[in-house]
């Protein structure tokens, strides 16, 4: 018997052996376990969650039919103090041999121990659900309620309990509805003439309608409504408890007759309560106290300005140009009050990173004989100026065999008075690895370092006014940002520069635009010599070509301590691969050119340097309110150019020409490209801790005009934790290749999953997943047809992956482990590709931090 075979045999096996627990063993002798419930609506069974949900008592939660917490619960032993105690103080051997090493206190400790994992073990599984008459009967009358609130005001209910003699029994629920109630005439009584009219000019959008059937969620969806219009309009006074409604149902033949009621604001005079209209209130004043804190509250103001209606304050000195501050304030003077511009107000004060949360408060202006004007206090609390932070981690993976990184980063608020931040941040690392390309015998053999500096602004930096396309409630930022690092001994030792100049607003709380006006990156491999050393699978076919061939030059190869011969890195490859694409080398199969081939075009991307000048625009729409709203939808599309403008310019301006007929910068041919990413999320909320969530991606980058391919930092990749999971990252594809290289890449790609997550038990959870993707090789350089996408017959190429996992919340992040299996791999010839490796031994490992999409 295989391995694989051991352990689905011991899976099943733990299977069967809990499904034949008794699951009843802790009840008492009158108690009976609830297996079932059904809900039957005019005889008809009731499956949708709405209703399901309103039942107080539910059996216990199965994983694959057994009901595996209950059976964890059971294994805690009921009276575990009593049996500890007695354990050992009722056998005087035992307690006597115990006092020879243990004093009476370790004893004790000893016992509560006992009692602590057996609370822990009741704490991780479920306790039986105990049908209960109480509950039932709450069940049923909060069924009633849940119609009675969607209209159905004449339901009646009943239920019936089924007991067994297996201690085990079911409920069954009897609804009837009856007929709805449908919403008929709706009429106002609206006391304040003001209110009266702003309700008049909206009413179109009134959540009340008449023809619809009752629901009670519309007339409080509609309550809301009505206050957010008055609040914003003006009505600084109004409150949500001032707005009624009065249903009407006597005689209507199942009709609703909807009266909404509106009074004057209650005002205490002395000890008298009056009544008085409402009153639409303006913004009289606007005062920004722009250093305030608790302590000095009570200080006097010492500095003052006014600018564009606004009054600066400060209890030491104005510390900011004025504009950088009333630019983010959406309250003004001579504006009638609105909820809106508080909230605005609050929102972009945040953003900035310069101030605590503010304080805004209203007050009624004194001078005003009307009692409709207000004065807006701003109260702003400065965060400090410098923010200095450092890190360090200890490290492992495929590079290096030991790592130690550390950095450190130093922010600088309002650097230029006008609410901008700058930060600039440093890192470094330093490893033990194996594979360094020049280890020199030392531990620490390899090393990387660089700096990044990124200045913010609050608002759009442009030579032309943009407010009007972008104004300031769209929170928009500028942001340069440079950056640059390098390596040592690690791969073809990279020296990277990179820089960017961009724009982010956002036009609505679900909507983000980003611009990047250019965005560049220069990539410098100053190791080129060592890449069959780090690329050891295509060396390992490139030698075992050349080694079969007795036309290769023998000066090519060193000779082994073995008697083997291996080409010499790089001087035998290269002089190798040069042959042979020059004809020079007989008896090479038209499949040893076309993989000799294939490795110096992957050689000669990976290893020529990079300059980018791109442009991008990304779109992002979220509506998910909260890190914890499970049901959401996210969309984001990047489009990318990158090298229109230079090329366009070239020739005119001189540029140096290349022998691909293409232009260079400073010796470094640049890239020009086209790109497209399409990214969709969405998460589906079943209740009971129950998600399905979907992630769908396509994305394509085509090179044209100066470049015959998409560089390596630009290019796509599959597998790995967050993607598909049955292969790690960057070993799936392109197409059917079988990820022969060691770090696979592609211009296209297409890429799908599915996972239902739910609930074990308290904050561990779990997933069922399937992943579905490749990447391939489009309009670009490469030859081989098995990279390739040509046609719609190479989606047969998509690699499917699926598994399960385990997941624990510890609250501000979750801790994920997966297990993916290879499901259809397209690497295998047709006929074998499914099920084939879809077992434990080919089977992939993810560790990850958060859910993966």
């Amino acid at each position: 018997m295989t391995v694989q075979h051991v352990k689905i045999t011991l899976i099943l096996l733990i299977l069967v052996v809990l499904s034949s627990c008794n699951a009843v063993k802790r009840l008492e002798a009158d108690e009976h376990l609830l297996t079932e419930n059904t809900i039957y609506q005019n005889d008809e069974k009731v499956s949708d969650p709405r209703i399901r949900n309103q039942l107080y008592q539910n059996p216990n939660v199965k994983l694959l039919g057994v009901p595996l917490r209950l059976h964890i619960y059971n294994m805690a032993r009921p009276n575990i103090d009593s049996i500890l105690t007695s354990r050992i103080y009722d056998n005087p051997k035992k307690l006597k041999f115990l006092k020879k090493f243990w004093s009476e206190k370790q004893i004790i400790k000893r016992i509560d121990a006992g009692i602590n994992f057996n609370e822990w073990i009741k704490r991780t599984g479920q306790a039986p659900t105990i049908i209960n008459e109480e509950k039932t009967n709450k069940s049923k009358n909060r069924l009633e309620a849940w119609y009675w609130n969607n209209g159905w005001f004449n339901v009646d209910s009943k239920y019936e309990i089924n007991l067994e003699d297996n201690k085990r029994g079911t409920v069954d629920y009897f609804i009837t509805t009856g007929k709805p109630y449908i919403v008929d005439s709706i009429s106002r009584k609206i006391e304040s003439p003001v209110v009266d009219s702003l309700y008049q000019a909206h009413k179109d959008k009134s959540l009340i309608k008449s023809g619809v059937q009752y629901a009670t969620k519309d007339f409080g969806n509609e309550r809301d409504r009505l206050t957010t219009l008055f609040r914003n309009s003006g009505l600084y006074h109004f409150e949500q408890e001032f707005l009624n409604f009065d249903a009407d149902t006597v005689n209507t033949n199942h009709k609703v007759n909807v009266n909404v009621l509106i009074g004057d604001r209650p005002v205490k005079l002395g000890d008298t309560a009056i009544k008085v209209p409402f009153k639409i209130h303006k913004i009289s004043e606007v005062n920004i106290i722009t250093d305030y804190t608790y302590q000095n509250r009570n200080k006097p103001i010492t500095d003052t300005t006014s600018y564009d209606g606004y009054n600066l304050m400060a209890f030491d000195e104005i510390k900011y140009r004025p504009k950088s501050l009333t630019d983010n304030i959406f309250i003004k003077k001579g504006d009638v009050f609105k909820d809106i511009d508080r909230t605005l107000t609050y929102n972009r004060i945040s953003q900035l990173r310069i101030f605590k949360y503010p304080n805004i408060k209203y007050v009624e202006d004194p001078r005003d004989s009307t009692n409709t004007n207000l004065i807006a206090n701003v109260f702003l609390t400065p965060r400090e100026k410098y923010n200095v932070a450092f890190n360090f981690d200890v490290s492992q993976s495929n590079i290096q065999d030991f790592g130690i990184g550390f950095g450190g980063s130093l922010l600088i608020r309002n650097i230029f008075r006008g609410a901008e931040t700058f930060e600039i941040s440093t890192r470094g690392s330093i490893g033990s690895s194996s594979d360094a390309a020049d280890s020199e015998d030392r531990f620490f053999n390899i090393s990387e370092v660089g700096a990044d500096m990124k200045l913010s602004f609050p608002k759009i930096l442009f030579p032309i006014n943009t407010e009007k396309y972008i104004p300031n409630y769209m929170s928009p930022f500028t942001t340069l940002s440079v950056g640059v690092s390098t390596q040592q001994n690690i791969g073809l030792d990279k020296q990277n520069v990179t820089g960017a100049f961009s724009y982010r607003w956002q036009p609505k709380k679900t909507l983000t635009h980003q611009l990047d006006l250019l965005n560049v990156q220069y990539v410098r491999n100053l190791n080129t010599g060592n890449y069959f050393n780090v690329y050891r699978n295509s060396f390992n076919i490139l030698n075992d070509i050349a080694q079969n061939n007795n036309d290769v030059n023998p000066a090519y190869f060193n000779t082994n301590e073995d008697g083997t011969s291996t080409l010499i890195i790089p001087e035998g490859a290269n002089s190798f691969i040069n042959d042979a694409l020059s004809n020079n080398i007989d008896n090479l199969t038209t499949d040893e050119l076309q993989d000799i081939n294939n490795i110096n075009e992957r050689q000669d991307r990976l290893t020529e340097d990079n300059l980018i000048f791109a442009s991008n625009f990304s779109y992002v729409y979220d509506n998910r309110d909260n890190l914890y709203d499970n049901d959401f939808s996210r969309f984001r599309g990047k489009i990318e150019f990158a090298g229109n403008t230079l090329s366009t310019i070239a020739s005119s301006i001189g540029l140096e020409e290349n022998n691909t007929g293409g232009y260079n910068i400073f010796g470094v041919r640049f890239s020009q490209y086209a790109k497209l990413e399409l990214d969709y999320i969405k998460h589906w909320d079943w209740g009971n801790k129950n998600i399905f969530a979907i992630r769908t991606f396509g994305g394509i980058a085509i090179p044209y005009g100066n470049s015959e391919s998409i560089p390596f930092s630009r290019s796509f990749f599959a597998g790995g934790t967050n993607d598909n999971r049955g292969w790690q990252a960057y070993d799936l594809g392109p197409g059917s290749t079988g990820g022969r290289n060691e770090f696979n890449e592609a211009n296209m790609k297409i890429h799908f999953s599915g996972e239902y997550r739910f609930n074990l038990f308290g904050q561990l959870n779990s997933a069922l997943f399937v992943d579905v993707g490749n990447i391939w090789n489009v309009l670009d350089n490469v030859d081989d047809e098995d990279a390739r996408f040509t046609s719609l017959s190479d989606l047969s190429e998509l690699a499917v992956g699926s598994g399960f996992g385990l997941r624990y919340d510890v609250n501000f992040f979750v801790i994920r482990f997966d297990i993916g299996f290879k499901t259809y791999n397209p690497a295998l010839t047709e006929g074998d590709r499914w099920f084939k490796q879809y077992n434990f031994a080919n089977a992939v490992y993810n560790v990850g931090i958060n859910y993966p999409f």
